[in-house]
């Protein structure tokens, strides 16, 4: 794994950096996700600025496409699974965006006529191009292509050199690696890199002309999700302005049902904040984790998702002092809608509860307890269900309402055997006792065994 900086030209590039085909911003500090894996179309996972552009897609176009560059185009063609007539309309889509937080990909770095891979740390402040459901496609100061890093986000060993030395701010725990979402994206919601207050909506396959503003500090309801998919509550999150996260290991399928959100819904956060969904059945593997504060154990993840967030992560922030934020932007009044609300989206709230006006708080300050996702484990569902809020979903058997699992229900299908007798017993007499017939419940619906599936947690 190797350390790629912020403004170090790297040693192979497809194209000459002198050119000044994109601009990295060193200046951008970090900022603390849920570690590990992000969908593409997480509000704020990515930053903009008031400049008009962080890469020259004309360029890098034009060079692709010179009779000149037909070797070098054909091989990064076939890095990004494309063919070289496919280039013009492939980075047609792309839109340029910044890095916020330090990235795992695989670069491509081109040597002897070939796209040579290599897994990468990119850091925090890089310019990069995404495609269409938010993945890294391009880094944009030598043109490299670039695809989503395959390896495990727990166990990275990255190699820092004298050209690309550990940079201030790097934490091994907060590096995330970026999966597709689960749709095509029409908007980014960004937020400015220098004003965490201001968020930014960028039509996907615009590099900032097109852009608009919004108040990142504006809050917004977490809407009921109870029932639906995970791709459906994903969705839903994003249009709103709310991030995902799952408290398992790896992403649940799209198809498994959300049974609980912590915070629950109708809970008021920033942009960006982070929502845990309980799902069911909701592991890559087809096994399931328990969310938090539910009595069974959860499927192992990076410590750094496990992990209760910190205070500040919950909002941006703007301080010189790298106070953390894990809530990207989204979209406010004035917007189009959050970046990634998809298709017919008009402003936030527009497909999910709307917020209840700007929270005026300073982007460093932390979220109000009730909006908290370092608080206590997620609830059942939200408030209108009438369970409560630390009960265990409503599939689950209440506590205490049959024997522990371990324990065998007596038989009802005849009497007890009379003990032997004893000589220092009388004899037995009349009929036996009557057979038992409502001490525990029948076979089979007693307290779940052991290994019963449990119900997993997810962030948004």
């Amino acid at each position: 794994m190797k350390a790629v900086a912020a403004g170090v030209p790297s040693l192979a590039p497809f194209f000459d950096e002198n050119q000044g085909l994109g601009r990295d911003d060193a200046q951008v500090t970090a900022r603390t996700a849920h570690g590990g894996l992000q969908q593409g179309d997480t509000p704020g996972l990515y930053g903009g600025s008031k400049q008009p552009t962080v890469c020259d897609v004309e360029r890098l176009e034009e060079f692709l496409t010179d009779p000149a560059n037909d070797r070098k185009a054909q091989a990064w063609a076939t890095a990004l699974s494309i063919t070289a007539e496919e280039i013009p309309g492939f980075l047609d889509r792309l839109t340029p965006v910044l890095l916020r937080h330090d990235t795992l990909v695989k670069n491509h770095d081109y040597k002897k006529g070939k796209a040579a891979p290599f897994d990468a740390l990119l850091q925090t402040g890089i310019a990069i191009l995404v495609d269409e459901q938010g993945l890294p496609a391009v880094k944009c100061s030598c043109g490299n292509p670039l695809r989503p890093f395959e390896g495990d986000t727990t166990r990275i060993k990255v190699d820092f050199d004298d050209r690309n030395e550990e940079w201030k701010g790097y934490e091994k725990a907060s590096v995330v690696a970026v999966r597709p979402a689960t749709r095509k994206v029409e908007r980014l919601a960004l937020v400015d890199v220098h004003e965490p207050d201001r968020g930014i909506t960028r039509p996907v396959g615009t590099t900032g002309a097109e852009d608009t503003a919004f108040d990142t500090r504006e809050r917004r309801a977490v809407p009921d999700l109870a029932g639906a998919t995970f791709g459906q509550a994903s969705r839903t999150l994003a249009d709103t302005g709310l991030a995902v996260d799952f408290a398992g290991e790896g992403l649940p399928p799209d198809g498994a049902l959300v049974t609980s959100s912590d915070p629950p819904a109708g809970t008021e956060l920033r942009f960006g904040a982070y929502v845990t969904l309980g799902v069911a059945g909701g592991s890559p593997d087809g096994s399931t984790s328990t969310p938090p504060g539910s009595g069974s154990p959860s499927s192992p993840r990076d410590p750094s998702a496990s992990a209760p967030p910190r205070p500040s992560d919950s909002s941006p922030s703007g301080s010189p002092s790298g106070s953390a934020s894990t809530g990207p932007s989204g979209s406010g009044p004035g917007s189009t809608g959050p970046g990634t609300t998809g298709p017919g989206s008009t402003g936030p709230g527009s497909t999910g509860p709307g917020s209840t006006g700007p929270g005026g708080s300073d982007p460093s300050g932390s979220v109000p307890s009730s909006s908290d996702t370092s608080g206590p484990g997620p609830t059942s569902g939200p408030p209108s269900s009438g369970t409560s809020s630390t009960a265990p979903p409503a599939s689950d058997p209440p506590a205490g309402s049959s024997p522990p699992a371990s324990t065998k229900a007596p038989t009802t299908s005849s009497a007890p055997q009379p003990p032997p007798p004893s000589p220092s017993s009388p004899p037995q007499t009349g009929s036996a006792p009557p057979t038992v017939t409502g001490s525990a419940p029948p076979p089979g619906t007693g307290a779940p065994a052991t290994g019963a599936p449990s119900v997993a947690s997810t962030t948004a």
